[in-house]
């Protein structure tokens, strides 16, 4: 009996190799899946740093720690697992989401809950406002995105197999949901637009993405990228319009059990999604190893 083949963390390099993934393949429920763990961001970070009064500060460093945990398991596993992967998007929008109120909120009234007086131990926030967060921010993904093109590693996703591929990847995750944030903050409070308003004009600008893709001057790996960003502005619309006040043009269905319901749906999928993954991965691993 031949000798099993040892797989490699080199993706597809001809018809008898194949590669361990360590990131998902890019389709409509990846989409989805993406919006459900952004928007379960921004309601679990609120939920923790607003309705627990925990404050900004404190959160941040906590749910940082925890980005940090999981980012170190999916970093050490040998291949793509939609448990480990989604959880560190969601770290991600949960620590960017308190990452980006600690830098553009602070004290003032306008940012506490109703009746408070204060939020947690440590600085309440930079107060920095949701333009100049959203400027420093864009700056620091754009140093990102230089530093990963001089590196001479691959942009797309599907192609990303190497260690240090990977943590600048996630290292652009990170800031892009922190920008996000601060982006789906502003539409929301400050441009007049609404929870809802805002909402709409991501999702008519993520459609015109999507026509572009049709486009081959375009990039698709461009697109991604600003489709990536532009889908948390999109679940940090949403998470407010599922938990803000009716008078401020919400649901107002809390953190709490807006959270609980979101957490449900996105485990939920990434069940859905790790059974898909068993069901590909087993004909394909039969064949590498000889086994028929």
């Amino acid at each position: 009996m031949p000798e099993p083949e040892v797989l490699t963390d080199i993706d597809v390099a001809g018809a008898d190799r194949y590669v361990l993934r360590k990131l998902p393949e890019v389709t409509l429920a990846f989409w989805v899946m993406k919006i459900a763990a952004t928007t379960l961001g921004e309601t679990a970070g609120d939920l923790f740093a607003q309705t627990l009064k925990i404050g900004y500060f404190l959160t941040t460093i906590a749910l940082f720690l925890i980005f940090v945990i999981t980012l170190a398991v999916q970093l050490r596993s040998r291949r793509y697992n939609p448990f480990c992967y989604w959880t560190v998007i969601l770290s991600t929008s949960m620590a960017g989401t308190t990452m980006s109120d600690f830098m553009n909120r602070d004290a003032s009234a306008k940012f506490l809950t109703d009746g408070a007086t204060s939020l947690g131990w440590g600085p309440q926030g930079l107060g920095l406002g949701y333009p100049a967060g959203a400027v420093i921010l864009m700056s620091l993904l754009l140093v990102i995105f230089v530093i990963w093109k001089c590196t001479g590693l691959t942009f797309a996703i599907r192609d990303i197999v190497t260690f240090r591929a990977e943590a600048l990847f996630w290292a652009a995750i990170l800031v892009s949901n922190t920008l996000g944030t601060s982006m789906g903050d502003f539409l929301s409070d400050s441009s007049g637009l609404g929870y809802a308003g805002g909402a709409l004009l991501v999702t008519g600008v993520l459609a015109v993405l999507v026509a572009l893709m049709r486009v081959p001057a375009v990039p698709n790996v461009v697109l991604f990228w600003i489709a990536f960003v532009l889908t948390r502005p999109l679940g940090a619309t949403a998470g407010d319009f599922l938990t803000k006040p009716i008078a401020k043009g919400g649901l107002d269905l809390g953190t709490a059990g807006s959270s609980a319901v979101l957490l449900a749906v996105l485990v939920g999928l990434m069940g859905y999604a790790h059974v898909q993954e068993r069901r590909t991965a087993a004909p394909q691993e039969k064949t590498l190893t000889g086994v028929s």
